[in-house]
């Protein structure tokens, strides 16, 4: 028999798989969703089983309970596609800047060219929200964490002229405006297709919604 020699001092060359880096691990996970809203849109989310949708990613079912707690959370990395477009956006509103005009200037919804093959996955998911309860769970949930991104970007903002209650109430009208909006755009989108006038409409029509909401920000 061969005789192996194992290092180990401080030297020694890590043996087995190398760690999985965050970043692998939500491509990993964004991966599984894909598969899992495919799955879910065919056949239904009470038929879709967990090894279903670990076959189709191509990951062992081991694999995808890290990943997931449920497989109707494995919808979340798509249904944060939505959310985090508008975060990411909103994170970079400049000081003295209307909210409104700063959107139809720098807002780009996560359904666009940028979002190469998801942007179908992404609606699909959302429109299913509405026939799927637990997908619906999960979405809610979702939006009800971003508000608190909300809450600061708009206490920022305010410079302590407004109470923490009222910053709340605002964080959460934005938040379910972004959903309407959101919701209004897949529905459009199902009907004719994924088009430039089709997301300027839904800009306009975020902007032009959240004016009363951030109005003497």
């Amino acid at each position: 028999m061969e005789d192996v020699t194992v290092d180990s001092g401080p030297t020694a060359r890590r043996r087995g798989r190398p760690p999985v880096s965050d970043r692998q691990r939500q491509r990993q996970r964004l991966d599984i969703s894909r598969h899992a809203v495919r799955l879910f849109a065919e056949q239904g989310v009470a038929a879709t089983s967990g090894e279903q949708i670990a076959r189709a990613a191509g990951v062992s079912e081991r694999t995808l309970w890290r990943c997931f707690p449920s497989k109707e959370s494995c919808v979340e990395p798509l249904l944060t596609q939505s959310i985090a477009a508008f975060r990411t956006v909103l994170y970079a509103w400049p000081s003295g800047v209307d909210l409104t005009e700063h959107l139809r200037a720098a807002y780009q919804p996560a359904l666009d060219a940028s979002s190469g093959g998801d942007a179908e996955a992404v609606l699909t998911v959302i429109r299913m929200t509405h026939e799927e309860p637990a997908l619906r769970a999960a979405y809610l949930v979702l939006r009800e964490r971003a508000e608190e991104t909300f809450t600061e970007v708009l206490a920022d903002r305010a410079g302590g002229s407004a109470g923490l209650l009222d910053l709340r109430m605002q964080a959460a009208t934005m938040s379910a405006v972004l959903k309407v909006a959101t919701d209004d755009l897949a529905r459009a989108v199902a009907e004719e297709g994924i088009t430039a006038e089709a997301l300027r409409r839904h800009r306009e029509q975020l902007a032009d919604a959240l004016r009363p909401v951030t109005r003497g920000l």
